[in-house]
């Protein structure tokens, strides 16, 4: 069988680590309290566009490699400015952001004997791709270009099995096709999605996932104050204008996703807070 023609290619990285064993503050060492995970969609016509906008931003902030971004390495003000063009280029971006704290050493185990022992990183692709081929679904609705399928690209982290992810993203279409899915609030667009349109790179390989690491560390920067400082928002505002939103015009639980859920019943601090105020979150108790 060979793959359908794509009409988006949605680059996918993170920051942060996925382990539920330690987390700290709860554990003195361990795992980060955050994991954040980011999609950028691009259209296809788009694409062949990416490594000259990544030479542009490099250009931008005064580095000296044209090709590379590596977000850690900038200087605040560097991160800004790539951020800042970043949001000024045709594409979405998604991002889902976990405090783990209410998931140490938790198991899912019903996951690790059906599929896979990386269920939580999963879980949260799963997140994106429900948010991601939806968009993709409305848009090929409402503008009806003959390809509308969506290529994902998945930056490679130690660690991880991508031919699990791959059979996860075909059991997800296989689930949302019968509507069979554990998870009924969102249900990823099967219309849209391919099992042979997964792929993984390594993250300097594709400029794609070089603007995905920064959408995924702007918003870890926004939400962390363990590892990269106090909590620090400007990067992810920056992005406002680019971040999906549902046809209301909501970017909450959309285009920026916060987990745990509901908003009120996570346990964060108002620093950590503030990044998700701005894009909509309200942390009212629902009576």
């Amino acid at each position: 069988m060979t793959a359908p023609e794509h009409e988006f290619v949605a680059y996918i990285d993170e920051s942060g680590d996925p382990s539920l064993k330690r987390v700290r503050p709860v554990d003195p060492t361990g795992g980060t309290e955050w994991f954040t995970i980011s999609a950028v969609l691009v259209r296809r016509e788009h694409d062949g566009d990416l490594p000259k906008w990544v030479a542009s931003i490099n250009e931008a902030v005064g580095s000296t490699n044209s090709q590379i971004i590596h977000f850690t390495h900038l200087t605040p003000e560097q991160r800004l400015k790539a951020a800042e063009l970043v949001a000024s280029y045709p594409l979405r971006l998604f991002v889902v952001a976990s405090n783990k704290k209410n998931m140490r050493q938790y198991r899912n185990e019903r996951a690790e004997k059906t599929y896979t022992k990386q269920w939580f990183y999963n879980w949260m692709a799963r997140i994106l791709i429900e948010r991601v081929t939806d968009y993709c679904f409305r848009y090929t609705e409402r503008r009806g270009p003959q390809r509308r399928h969506v290529k994902f690209v998945f930056s490679q982290t130690g660690g991880h099995s991508y031919s699990q992810t791959a059979a996860y993203h075909e059991l997800l279409r296989y689930q949302s096709r019968g509507r069979k899915t554990v998870l009924n609030k969102w249900v990823p667009k099967w219309e849209v999605m391919h099992w042979k349109l997964v792929e993984n790179y390594p993250h300097y390989n594709r400029a794609g996932l070089q603007l995905a690491d920064v959408v995924a560390s702007a918003f870890y920067h926004a939400v962390d104050n363990l590892d990269t400082g106090p909590c620090y928002t400007a990067y992810a505002k920056a992005l406002h204008d680019r971040i999906a939103f549902t046809t209301e015009g909501d970017r909450r639980d959309y285009g920026v996703v916060l987990q745990p859920t509901p908003d009120w019943a996570a346990d964060i601090t108002e620093d950590q807070r503030e990044i998700f105020r701005f894009y909509g979150y309200e942390f009212k108790t629902k009576w």
